[in-house]
C-alpha cells in the first residue's frame, strides 16, 4: 500500500513574515515618496535663500553651488537702496489683512447657512455658481472691475484693491467654510437647544468654537491670496506710493528683460517671510481642529 506525499504547511513564522515584509516595503515607499515631495517643495525656497546671499561673481558662475563661498548682505542693502520695499510691504500688509478679515466676516454666516440648508435648490445653485466662478480668468473680469471702480472713484486706492481681493477670495472661502460647517454635528446644537440656549447663544458658544480652525484656515487662504496677487495690483494701482510688494519686485527686472538677480532674490526672500511667519503662528490652530471634548458627558 502506497501513501501519497502530503504538502508541508508553511511555518507560522514564515506566514507572519510575508505580510510584515510587504508592509515595511510599502511604508518605506511611502516615506521615500513623501521625502521626494518635500524636497521638490523646498527646492525653490532653498535656492532663493542661497541666491540672496551670493556675491555677483558667484551669481555669474556657470556652475553655481548650493552654499555661497563668500556670503554677503550686499544684495539686501542694494534692494533696499533701489526700491521702497518697506513701503510696498506695508501696502501689501494692509491690503492682505483687511481682505482676509472682511472675507471671513462675510463668508462665515453665509457658509453656515449653505451648510445647514445644503439640500435646498438655492443652496445647490449657489454652490454650483461658486464652482463655476473659480474658472473665470483674471483678464475676463479686469475690465468690468476697472470700470466699476472708476465709476465709484476707487481706482488707484488700496480700498478699491481690498474690495477686489474680497470679491475674488469670497467664492473659495465660502466653499472652504461650508465644508467645515457641515462637519459640525447638528446634535450638539440640538443638545444646546434642549438645555435652553437661544439660537444666538448656540451659535456663539457651540458652533463658532468648532468652526474656529476653519475660520483660521480661510483667513490664511485669503491673506496669502492677497499677499501674492500681482495682476489686479498692477492694473488698478498707478501711484508708486501705493504699489504692493509683487509689483515692486518687477522693478528689479530691466527694460531689456535682464534681472538684477541678487537684489531680486533678496527682495523675494523678504516678501516670503510674512506668509511663513503667519503660517508658523497659526498652523497649530489649524491642525488642532478636532471635536474632542465637544460631546456632552
Amino acid at each position: 500500500m502506497t501513501t501519497r506525499p502530503t504538502a508541508r504547511s508553511p511555518r507560522p513564522s514564515a506566514v507572519r513574515r510575508g505580510p510584515t515584509v510587504r508592509r515595511r516595503a510599502a511604508r518605506t515607499g511611502q516615506y521615500l515618496a513623501l521625502l521626494g515631495y518635500l524636497v521638490f517643495l523646498a527646492f525653490p525656497l532653498l535656492w532663493l535663500v542661497s541666491t540672496a546671499f551670493k556675491p555677483p561673481r558667484e551669481l555669474a558662475s556657470l556652475h553655481p553651488g548650493w552654499i555661497p563661498d563668500h556670503p554677503t548682505l550686499d544684495n539686501f542693502r542694494q534692494a533696499f537702496d533701489e526700491q521702497p520695499l518697506l513701503r510696498s510691504a506695508g501696502n501689501s500688509l494692509i491690503a492682505s489683512l483687511a481682505a482676509a478679515a472682511i472675507t471671513v466676516v462675510i463668508a462665515t454666516p453665509m457658509a453656515y447657512v449653505m451648510a445647514r440648508h445644503h439640500r435646498s435648490p438655492l443652496s445647490r445653485a449657489a454652490t454650483g455658481w461658486i464652482v463655476v466662478s473659480q474658472a473665470f480668468p483674471f483678464v475676463l473680469v479686469i475690465i468690468p472691475l476697472f470700470l466699476v471702480l472708476k465709476e465709484v472713484r476707487l481706482i488707484d486706492s488700496l480700498s478699491g484693491l481690498i474690495m477686489v481681493y474680497v470679491v475674488w477670495s469670497l467664492p473659495f472661502a465660502l466653499w472652504m467654510l461650508a465644508g467645515y460647517a457641515r462637519a459640525v454635528p447638528r446634535e450638539l446644537e440640538e443638545a444646546a437647544a434642549v438645555d435652553g440656549a437661544s439660537r444666538l447663544r448656540t451659535l456663539i458658544s457651540v458652533t463658532m468654537p468648532l468652526l474656529a480652525p476653519g475660520i483660521v484656515a480661510t483667513a490664511l487662504f485669503a491673506f496669502i491670496t492677497a499677499w501674492n496677487e500681482f495682476f489686479f495690483a498692477l492694473v488698478l494701482l498707478k501711484s508708486p506710493q501705493k504699489q504692493t510688494m509683487p509689483v515692486i519686485l518687477t522693478h528689479f527686472i530691466g527694460t531689456e528683460g535682464v534681472a538684477d538677480l541678487g537684489p531680486l532674490a533678496a527682495a523675494s526672500l523678504l516678501a516670503t517671510l510674512p506668509s511663513l511667519v503667519l503660517f508658523a503662528v497659526i498652523q497649530r490652530r489649524i491642525t488642532s481642529g478636532t471635536l474632542a471634548g465637544a460631546v456632552k458627558h
